[in-house]
C-alpha cells in the first residue's frame, strides 16, 4: 500500500515543526509498504485538495492524529477522505479518551475506520496489516496477553532515517530571505526544527494536562547511545545541506531525572554531537547548577518552563505546587549566566485569578532576563482531572468546546473573573509583552552581550508575537517591521559596522531562533 499520515493544522498559526509520531510511525511501517508525510501546518489543505490528493496519488490507509485543539479539522478531513472510499485510523490524546466520538458511537456521525488507542508504536504494524488485508478493526489498544494496558519500552528505539526524509516542507528560511541571511554568517541554506524524544511519561499529574493519562506516570527512556546517534546524524545532514538544524525535544519533562539527564547530557558533550536545542523543563529541577552547565554546554539554547501562574495558591488548585514563584527569578538568572533563555508559560482563568491578573504577572516578567513570555486560559481538556471537576460542579460553558474551536477562549466560567475579563487579560498580556516598546526594552538589555544575542531574542520575539497575532500575509509582516523599525535599524547598523562581533564565530548562537513548535503534551501555552 501507499500509506498517508497526515497532521492538520494548529488553528492558532502555522507551525513548522514537524510533528515526531509521523517519522516514528513511517519508521516502525512493515516493509513493502510506501508511507508520505503531510503536515497540515507546513502544507495546508482543505477537505476538497486533500481528497484530490489522497486519489491522485491512490493512497490505499490514512493515518491521522491530532490534539484536541486540532480534533475539529481532523475530523473534516477525515470525512473529505473516507468519502472517497479510503479508510482512517486515527490516534492521539483526543481520540483515546474519546474514541466513541471518533467511530460514530455517541449518537454522532463516523470519523474514522479504526482508533488507535494510546500509544501506536506497536500497535501500528498490527494496523497496517490489518488494512492491507481489509480487515481493520474499531479499536486497537495497547495490551498485553492479559489485557492490562502495556507501555512500550524505548530502549530498542527504531532508528528514523533523518538522513534520508524528505524535509523539505519543514525550511523555515524563505527563499527571498536565503540571500540576506548568508550575509549573517555561513550555513543558512535552510533551517529546520526537528522534534526527537528522549523519554516519555510525567509522574507530577498536574490537573489540567493530559500528559499523564496519555503516557503514565512511569518514566520510560532511550538509552544515550540512540539519542546521540540520533543527534549525530541530524547535524550530519545539517552540515551536508549547508544548512542549520535546532532540536526540540518533546519529553514531557525533559529533566524529570535529573541524574540521568546530566548521564545523557555528558554523552552528547563527549560525541561531539551538540546541535542548538530547546526542552521542557520544571523550574524546580532548574535549581541545580551542575544541570544547567551541562544544558549550555551540551547546546541547550531555550528552555520552556511551565510557569502557569505568579499566584501560589493557583498552582497549588491545579496540582502544581511544586512551582514555587519566589524562586523563578533566580532560576531565570541561572540560565541567562550561562546565555540560555527561557520560554515562560502562564495561564490565566484559574481560580484565583482576578482582573489586573496580566499586568500583575508582566510586572515579573519585566525583572526577569529577557525571554519569552506566552499567555493562554485555562482549558478543560477530556480525560483531564479538571475537565471532571469542572463538569460536577456544573462550570463547563461549552462542554465539547473542541467541536467548534475558537483560539483563546474559555470553555467554562472561573471563579473570580468573567469570561470577558479572563480573555480581555490574555489579550492586556500578548500586547504589553509584544509591543515594539517592549521588543525595544528586550533587545536593550542585551547591550553587554555580543549583537548575535540582540538579534536572537528580536527575531524569536517577532515569531512568539505571531501566536496570538498571526503575520499570514506580506502585509502583515511589512507592518510589523515598519513598527519595529527602529529596533531594525539600529541592529543593522551595528552589524553593518562590525561591531559587537566577539562571539565564537563557528557556534553560531548568535541567529538562533526557535518559532513556537506544537508541543505532543497537551498543556495550555
Amino acid at each position: 500500500m501507499r500509506i498517508l499520515l497526515y497532521s492538520p493544522d494548529n488553528g492558532v498559526t502555522r507551525n513548522f515543526m514537524p510533528h515526531l509520531w509521523m517519522f516514528l510511525l513511517k519508521a516502525l511501517t512493515p516493509p513493502g509498504h510506501e508511507v508520505l508525510l503531510i503536515d497540515g501546518n507546513a502544507q495546508p489543505m482543505d477537505e476538497g485538495q486533500i481528497a484530490r490528493y489522497v486519489r491522485e496519488q491512490k493512497i490505499g490507509l490514512v493515518g491521522i492524529g491530532a490534539m484536541t485543539r486540532m480534533i475539529a479539522k481532523a475530523y473534516r478531513i477525515a470525512d473529505a477522505i473516507r468519502a472517497t472510499g479510503i479508510p482512517v485510523v486515527m490516534g492521539g490524546p483526543h481520540v483515546t479518551e474519546l474514541a466513541d466520538e471518533a467511530l460514530g458511537r455517541d449518537g454522532g456521525p463516523r470519523h474514522a475506520d479504526a482508533v488507535a488507542l494510546g500509544e501506536a508504536d506497536e500497535t501500528w504494524p498490527q494496523i497496517v496489516n490489518d488494512a492491507g488485508r481489509g480487515e481493520l478493526k474499531d479499536l486497537y489498544a495497547p495490551v498485553d496477553a492479559t489485557g492490562k494496558e502495556h507501555k512500550p519500552s524505548l530502549k530498542q528505539y527504531p532508528v528514523i532515517p533523518w538522513d534520508t526524509i524528505d524535509l523539505d516542507q519543514f525550511n523555515l528560511i524563505p527563499k527571498v530571505a536565503t540571500a540576506l541571511l548568508q550575509t549573517v554568517g555561513e550555513g543558512w541554506g535552510t533551517f529546520r526544527i526537528i522534534p526527537v524524544e528522549s523519554g516519555r511519561g510525567c509522574p507530577y499529574g498536574c490537573e489540567f494536562c493530559t500528559v499523564t493519562g496519555f503516557f503514565g506516570d512511569s518514566i520510560r527512556f532511550r538509552t544515550n547511545e540512540s539519542v546521540v546517534n540520533e543527534l549525530l546524524l541530524l547535524k550530519a545532514r545539517a552540515r551536508k545541506e549547508n544548512g542549520q538544524i535546532a532540536v526540540f525535544f518533546i519529553d514531557d519533562n525533559f529533566a524529570i531525572n535529573v541524574k540521568r539527564t546530566k548521564s545523557l547530557l555528558r554523552d552528547i558533550i563527549a560525541a561531539k554531537a551538540q546541535v542548538h536545542w530547546v526542552a521542557q523543563i520544571s523550574a524546580n529541577l532548574l535549581r541545580d547548577e551542575e544541570l544547567v552547565d551541562l544544558i549550555a554546554a551540551s547546546g541547550g539554547r531555550w528552555i520552556f518552563i511551565g510557569m502557569e501562574s505568579i499566584d501560589p495558591a493557583n498552582l497549588k488548585d491545579v496540582n502544581k505546587g511544586f512551582n514555587k514563584p519566589g524562586e523563578y527569578a533566580a532560576v531565570l538568572e541561572r540560565l541567562a549566566q550561562r546565555n540560555v533563555y527561557a520560554i515562560t508559560s502562564f495561564i490565566f482563568g484559574m481560580d484565583n485569578d482576578a482582573p489586573g491578573v496580566a499586568e500583575r504577572t508582566l510586572a515579573q516578567v519585566r525583572t526577569w532576563p529577557p525571554g519569552l513570555p506566552i499567555f493562554g486560559l485555562l482549558t478543560p481538556l477530556p480525560g483531564t482531572p479538571l475537565y471532571k471537576r469542572l463538569e460536577l460542579s456544573g462550570r463547563l460553558t461549552r462542554p465539547k468546546h473542541w467541536q467548534e474551536f475558537i483560539p483563546f477562549a474559555m470553555a467554562h466560567t472561573p471563579l473570580k473573573i468573567t469570561i470577558e475579563e479572563a480573555h480581555a487579560e490574555v489579550k492586556y498580556g500578548w500586547e504589553q509583552a509584544y509591543n515594539p516598546e517592549a521588543l525595544a526594552q528586550a533587545v536593550e538589555s542585551l547591550s553587554h552581550r555580543p549583537v548575535g544575542y540582540r538579534i536572537n531574542i528580536f527575531l524569536a520575539r517577532l515569531c512568539f508575537r505571531g501566536i496570538y497575532f498571526p503575520m499570514m500575509g506580506k502585509m502583515a509582516w511589512f507592518k510589523v517591521v515598519v513598527q519595529n523599525r527602529q529596533t531594525i535599524f539600529k541592529l543593522a547598523r551595528e552589524v553593518l559596522s562590525g561591531r559587537g562581533r566577539t562571539m565564537n564565530p563557528n557556534a553560531h548562537d548568535a541567529y538562533e531562533s526557535v518559532p513556537t513548535p506544537d508541543v505532543p503534551s497537551e498543556v495550555n501555552a
